[in-house]
């Protein structure tokens, strides 16, 4: 929390009662993804007066800042607290069934820089989807 409340000062914004307390809330989700309008939910339950509008434009720059991961599940915007500040470029394994996340140790740029020669990649994000050990010996208990 201290890292965020950092980057937040960097950036010069205000460190505000909601803004504490929307990161506090992403927080709990450093290991899996929460969809935007749960948060939405939380928020507004916690500030009635807070905008729907405030509630996504701050999600949109703590994203910018580094300070969540977003992604697409279907037409569903989740989002995640940053699990780690110091490598803020990584990947992925999500489970499909609990939505645990695991961060990824390496990135396969470079593998697939080899099968473009020539061209520029601006931009990839790597995800891997399945189920996680857990989950796994769950089913096999069942």
């Amino acid at each position: 929390m201290d890292d965020a409340l950092h980057i937040l000062k960097e950036n010069k914004y205000k460190i505000t009662k909601q803004r504490k307390s929307l990161l506090t809330y992403l927080s709990q989700y450093e290991e899996s993804y929460v969809d935007v309008t749960v948060v939405d939910d939380y928020m507004r339950n916690q500030y009635p007066g807070m905008s729907h509008n405030t509630i996504y434009r701050n999600i949109k720059e703590f994203k910018e800042m580094g300070l969540v991961e977003q992604r697409m599940n279907g037409e569903r915007a989740c989002v995640k607290y940053q699990c780690d500040f110091s490598h803020k470029h990584h990947h992925h394994f999500i489970c499909t069934s609990c939505s645990k996340v695991v961060e990824l140790d390496s990135c396969p740029l470079g593998y697939f820089e080899n099968q473009l020669p020539g061209y520029k990649i601006e931009e990839h994000k790597f995800e891997l989807h399945g189920i996680c050990d857990e989950c796994q010996e769950k089913l096999v208990k069942n």
